[in-house]
């Protein structure tokens, strides 16, 4: 199959993309919202016609926190992210929304976490991600215990975790660029995502790994490596592709039609989804080939 044949090809599109991802993350960083960093988030309601611009609710917040954030958020809704405030400072910050009680408010939200809250929170999502990487990698060098040639079993495993890795570390590199250059943060629910992406993404590599087993069961050594990892590719690909574009369908209309509150959630999985489907057909598969080919050699 072209997959196999072109394998180089798709190995330095990947090579490029996650290194432009690192780059990223070591010049830009990432973003964090305020369940990481701790804060202030205020969802507000006005009434038709009476919102006021972002602008003047940015230059009435800055004498507070320079820093502030302020984002429309539908027809007449704005969302602002700021530092954590005490009772005389949120007083004021409500008093410059309700522009000295002129315009007609609603309070949707008023969410405050503490610093110490926020650091805990970003630790248990690190731990949280390579604690799912780890058990994945396990589970998977388990389930193909029993596939010792030409491929060992934690050569799967391996190739699961360059999978993986891949896989994490392109939306975030993306993160890193939208939070740079559009203030795109992360909270808690980009850390779901990614743990949905984690999972999603092995699901289909385990698919095509299964296909790939049951087809050297069944060749034996009649048939190159090469050519069953080939063939197993071409047994799955239609079914891969079609999961993943149906999953995607959805993931754009609530990213179109479900508002800011999840707009950012869908767009991490719209983004790790299909790097999942490309690295399950194009990336963690044709590894096992050349890990064959590197295994034969040095013999």
């Amino acid at each position: 199959m072209f997959v196999i044949k072109y394998r180089k090809i798709f190995y330095s599109i990947s090579i490029i993309l996650t290194i432009a991802s690192f780059a990223s993350l070591m010049i830009w960083g990432l973003k964090l919202g305020i369940d990481f960093r701790g804060g202030a988030l205020i969802d507000i309601a006005y009434e038709v016609g009476a919102r006021p611009s972002v602008s003047v609710i940015t230059t009435g917040l800055a004498a507070i926190d320079p820093a502030v954030s302020v984002r429309l958020s539908g027809e007449n809704d704005l969302v602002i992210r700021m530092k954590d405030l005490d009772q005389t400072q949120k007083a004021v910050v409500m008093s410059v929304l309700s522009m000295d009680g002129a315009a007609s408010t609603t309070v949707k939200a008023f969410d405050s976490i503490g610093p110490v809250l926020g650091a805990e929170a970003l630790r248990k999502a690190y731990i949280s991600i390579i604690l799912v990487i780890l058990g994945i990698v396990l589970f998977i060098t388990f389930a193909f215990r029993k596939v010792s040639e030409p491929v060992s079993s934690w050569k799967y495993g391996l190739t699961a975790v360059v999978a993986l890795v891949h896989d994490v570390i392109i939306p975030v590199g993306v993160f890193s660029v939208l939070g740079h250059f559009a203030g795109y943060e992360i909270d808690t629910l980009f850390v779901t995502a990614i743990l949905v992406v984690l999972g999603f993404s092995v699901h289909d590599t385990i698919v095509v790994f299964d296909r790939v087993r049951e087809n050297l069961k069944n060749s034996g050594t009649l048939k190159p490596f090469s050519e069953i990892v080939g063939e197993s590719i071409s047994q799955t690909f239609v079914r891969s592709i079609n999961t993943s574009m149906t999953t995607l369908l959805a993931l754009v209309i609530l990213y179109i039609f479900g508002g800011s509150t999840t707009a950012h959630f869908s767009l991490v999985l719209i983004i790790g989804i299909a790097v999942g489907t490309y690295s399950s057909i194009f990336i963690g598969s044709p590894l096992l080939v050349t890990l064959q080919m590197w295994s034969k050699k040095g013999r």
